[in-house]
């Protein structure tokens, strides 16, 4: 198994029988929101991941709490920040996204709450994805005047066809954990 060190500020990662990895965005408060240090945390350990394919059967990604699996990017870091320091912090969740999606090892998407904006497209970039009854979906990013830069604008597509997903992108629109089910974006709902 792949030794990580040093130990995650925003992670928490779990090993279930030396061949399951949970990894357990850890900022319940906060509804897991993705940090510049967050993201830099993720890549480290998908790359590991990725360096290391037979290290695990299996990879589940889930958010802390009950509240949210990933509400997206955190906008109140984003509120400070300059031009240059927002591109640098895109460019990391792109790298950050892709070794997500293109992990070796079969990922788990665990939505134990709502997966919005850039948890909508963590969840996309899994191998199956598992919710609870009272998660909601959503790439909202449309009502701030900016589109999906996690991969949302092509997943999205994909699981739920292409005059669905462009009305949940073009209006913002949430969507229910039946939804997701009924669309293919969710396997199985619990």
């Amino acid at each position: 198994n792949i030794e990580f060190t040093p130990r995650f500020e925003t992670l928490q990662l779990e090993e279930v029988d030396r061949r399951i990895l949970v990894v357990h965005m850890n900022r319940p408060a906060a509804s897991n929101a993705i940090t510049t240090t967050m993201g830099q945390e993720l890549l480290n350990v998908f790359q590991a991941i990725e360096a290391n394919p037979a290290s695990y059967g299996c990879v589940i990604l889930t958010g802390a709490g009950e509240r949210a699996f990933c509400g997206g990017a955190d906008l109140r870091e984003r509120q400070g920040m300059d031009d240059i320091q927002y591109q640098r912090q895109h460019q990391l969740f792109e790298r950050m996204i892709r070794a997500v999606t293109f992990c070796p090892t079969p990922l788990i998407c665990a939505a134990n709450g709502a997966a919005i904006a850039g948890g909508l497209e963590l969840l996309l970039g899994c191998d199956f994805a598992y919710a609870s009854k009272t998660a909601v979906f959503g790439l909202p990013e449309v009502t701030r005047g900016i589109m999906p830069g996690g991969g949302g604008t092509q997943q999205l597509p994909r699981a739920i066809g292409i005059r669905r997903a462009k009305e949940a992108i073009f209006s913002g629109l949430r969507f229910t954990a039946e939804q997701a089910l009924a669309w293919g974006v969710v396997n199985r709902l619990c």
